[in-house]
């Protein structure tokens, strides 16, 4: 038996009750599928849509479509070697499977139809085009995963990406979303936004960016008036913070994990059952169709808003409004009083992150080391007034939390570059964004490609070829590195402590002296440095990581603090705060479950988790009005 074949496995797909994939399994096929294609420019009814596939080819792809994954480590009998192990996932299906898991990413607002983007039918001969919330899955999927997507940069580029998306927490066993007062508390909250969002009726906006923006801030209102009834007895009203029942389905697919409009549906009954939102009028015909979905749960009792049962009306005609109890919620009058609805006690984890993290959901009282502080938002220790609550000793840590802040916020990352360039010193950054980056490559990396035949005499399996080719991008990328900040005379030469700069030429004039016998003369030449190995690249990501912590420290204590004063970084602040998800119903996770969902003893726990596109939170930075100026080029991984 040949050394390279495994062992395999089959299975379907799991399925709920709805007869929908889980979750999981429709975004991480969808991004699979979206990897492996080569999105180009297609033309129906006389119209051209760049960035597009075709039914035929999602369903040519998805009938054998292959994702390899390769992962590096140490090897368990020898720690200083490093081992790959790649895993390959096949998908098959037959064409009309192919079209029905298109239409589960239609469900869940992954793709739309190009020509025609209020259909909700994928069809047998359709151009398609992928959703905000879609690109914002897509690149979630390409930073988790490491896997290559220069075909993918002009979509990215040219297309609208949701910003913040609310991941709602569901059962393992049945993949529904776990309901509770406090998940629903968040959902509302992040679906009316910080204060009502009247959209302007006398400039319509004309740029797809912009529109999309607008509808982020949360649901679209308006103001009904409903008309005098004498015979009644009834005057006129006016119904404040109205919407249409049909909107808010759509922006619930849109900006938050539900699956379709029928889940959408539900957490709509779920805000009328807790009281937040209620029927304003719904004036169909009679011979209009009419879908209702009611909810039921349990009521707390006593004055609780709460109630045993919700019901939503799915009509065209179907009117709501935000009730006194959602504006409540909402903090909608807290907010114009100047009060932060983040500052209250909370035992919740608050890290920015715009790359998705594992989550964390063992927040219990009764553990020992849980301990609950006032939470104050990151966006508040950016303030430089901040050090003047704090002891002195601690500036040396409010001034590093500062920087891992800015480092994770991409707009103020831009922001920051733009500062260390005036003041010469921008290097530092870019070598421990690089770094970072570098780092993430070598630890993982994935391809996604459609298999239609197999390929007669040849060894490796598209895993292992992906691999090849990575290690030899590592390679490229690790000198590329020295070559550019840390080789003597080099364009971006690093200001660091002698004795690292020494230990990291030591280290390269005996690998290449044993590994090509030629002595090392400050640089290193393609040849000598293609005969590295994964073991020696990783001695390297060590040596390169010591002088990452000087440069962060550097950063920190030099740098941080004048930037924090700068006209610019005051300006943008108020954005930045805008776009903190402080909300205390809010968790976001920050480390690994200590065993995998729905193997406790315990009942799975509901939760709400945002993520943000690091992309589109960047460009978004780039629009505001602050920051008016050209954008300063950015490197590849800003």
């Amino acid at each position: 038996m040949p050394a390279d074949d495994q062992a395999s496995s089959s299975h379907m797909m799991k399925t709920t009750k709805r007869g929908r994939p889980f979750l999981k399994d429709t975004l991480d096929l969808f991004a699979t599928l979206i990897v492996s294609l080569e999105l180009s420019t297609h033309k129906q009814f006389f119209r051209t849509f760049p960035n597009s596939f075709s039914t035929d080819e999602a369903a040519q792809n998805l009938a054998s479509l292959k994702f390899s994954q390769s992962n590096r480590g140490p090897d368990p009998r020898e720690p200083s070697r490093v081992v790959t192990t790649t895993t390959t996932t096949t998908f098959s299906m037959t064409r009309d499977m192919a079209k029905a898991m298109s239409q589960h990413f239609m469900d869940a607002r992954l793709i739309e139809n190009a020509a025609d983007p209020s259909s909700n039918l994928f069809k047998d001969r359709g151009v398609y085009v992928l959703t905000p919330k879609g690109l914002h899955v897509l690149e979630r999927f390409i930073s988790k995963n490491g896997i290559n997507s220069d075909h993918l940069q002009q979509v990215f580029v040219t297309q609208p990406i949701c910003i913040k998306l609310l991941h709602l927490e569901r059962r393992s066993a049945d993949d529904e979303i776990i309901v509770t007062q406090s998940v629903i508390t968040a959902l509302f909250r992040r679906f009316v936004g910080r204060s009502p969002n009247y959209p302007s009726s006398t400039q319509p906006m004309t740029d797809p960016f912009q529109r999309y923006n607008e509808r982020s801030k949360g649901v679209a209102l308006m103001d009904v008036t409903e008309r005098a009834q004498p015979l009644l007895g009834k005057g006129q009203q006016v119904h404040k913070h109205a919407f249409a029942a049909v909107t808010a389905l759509e922006w619930l697919c849109d900006f938050t994990s539900v699956v379709g409009r029928e889940e959408a549906a539900e957490m709509a009954a779920q805000f009328v059952r807790f009281g937040l939102i209620s029927l304003v009028s719904d004036k169909r015909k009679n011979n209009d169709s009419a879908i209702i979905f009611t909810v039921r749960g349990s009521t707390p009792g006593g004055n609780s808003p709460v109630a045993q049962q919700g019901e939503f009306r799915c009509t065209a005609k179907a009117i709501y409004r935000i009730t006194d109890e959602g504006r409540r919620v909402a903090h909608w009058d807290s907010a114009r009083l100047g009060e932060s609805p983040s500052a209250s006690s909370s035992n919740l984890a608050t890290e920015r992150s715009s790359v998705d993290k594992p989550s964390s959901g063992d927040h219990e009282k009764k553990s020992g080391d849980a301990k609950i502080h006032r939470r104050i938002s990151m966006a508040e220790k950016l303030n430089a007034n901040y050090d003047a609550a704090e002891k002195k000793n601690n500036q040396k840590e409010s001034n590093a939390e500062r920087l891992r802040y800015i480092l994770e916020e991409p707009g103020l990352r831009s922001l920051f570059r733009e500062f260390l360039r005036s003041n010469f010193c921008e290097e530092n950054l870019s070598f421990w964004l690089d770094v970072e980056d570098f780092k993430r490559k070598f630890n993982i990396t994935s391809s996604a490609v459609a298999v239609t035949a197999p390929r007669p005499g040849g060894k490796n399996t598209p895993g292992q070829q992906a691999m090849e080719r990575h290690h030899e991008s590592l390679i490229n990328t690790a000198f590329v590195i020295y070559h550019t900040y840390l080789a003597p005379s080099s364009q971006c030469e690093l200001n660091i402590d002698h004795g690292l700069r020494n230990e990291l030429s030591k280290y390269l004039e005996d690998a290449v002296t044993n590994l090509t016998g030629k002595s090392f003369q400050g640089r290193v030449e393609p040849e000598q440095a293609n005969a590295f190995n994964a073991t020696q690249l990783q001695t390297m990501i060590r040596l390169y990581e010591r002088i990452q912590t000087h440069v962060f420290r550097l950063m920190a204590t030099d740098s941080v603090p004048r930037f924090i004063k700068t006209p610019k970084f005051l300006a943008m602040r108020n954005w930045v705060e805008d776009f903190d998800p402080t909300d205390d119903d809010v968790r976001l996770l920050t480390s690994a479950p200590s065993q995998p969902p729905g193997l406790g003893q315990q009942e799975e726990k509901g939760g709400a988790y945002i993520t943000i596109s690091q992309q589109g939170s960047e460009r978004a930075q780039g629009q505001q009005p602050a920051t008016s100026q050209p954008a300063p080029s950015v490197p590849s991984s800003p």
